[in-house]
């Protein structure tokens, strides 16, 4: 079980994925505000963030860019979920640290099939680091 943040305004989209990955075996808080959930992210340090792009206060990509520039949270998994179409979009996001990017709307297989990437890849870094 992975404690997970989503980062999301709609309250439908949250609900959503907050039942897949709940169903999926995972502990997921939704947070509606962007720097309410910078603050909450960083002092938790949750698993996993999921973070849309368009978000009051602190935009997804402000909040991706400093979770990493942050030590606690460098190397947490952040996969962002959005509307926001476009390779440049994607791109953008990939080269600011983002692990993945996924687009809505999207299929609960897809979503849970990337969270579970995601971590795999978190447990694998976090095994060779213990070396």
């Amino acid at each position: 079980m992975a404690r997970i943040i989503y980062v999301e305004d709609d309250d439908l989209a949250g609900l959503l994925v907050q039942e897949v990955l709940t169903e999926a075996g995972h502990l997921v808080g939704v947070i509606g505000h962007g720097t309410l959930a910078y603050e909450t992210i960083a002092f938790k340090k949750p698993d996993l963030v999921i973070l849309d792009r368009a978000l009051p206060g602190l935009p997804g990509m402000e909040i991706l860019k400093r979770l990493r520039q942050t030590p606690a949270t460098y190397l947490t998994p952040i996969l962002m979920l959005t509307a926001k179409r476009g390779e440049a979009m994607a791109d953008e996001a990939l080269r600011a640290g983002a692990d993945d990017y996924l687009i809505k709307p999207f299929t609960p297989e897809d979503l849970v099939q990337r969270v579970e990437a995601a971590l795999a890849t978190k447990q694998f870094t976090a095994g060779r680091r213990a070396r």
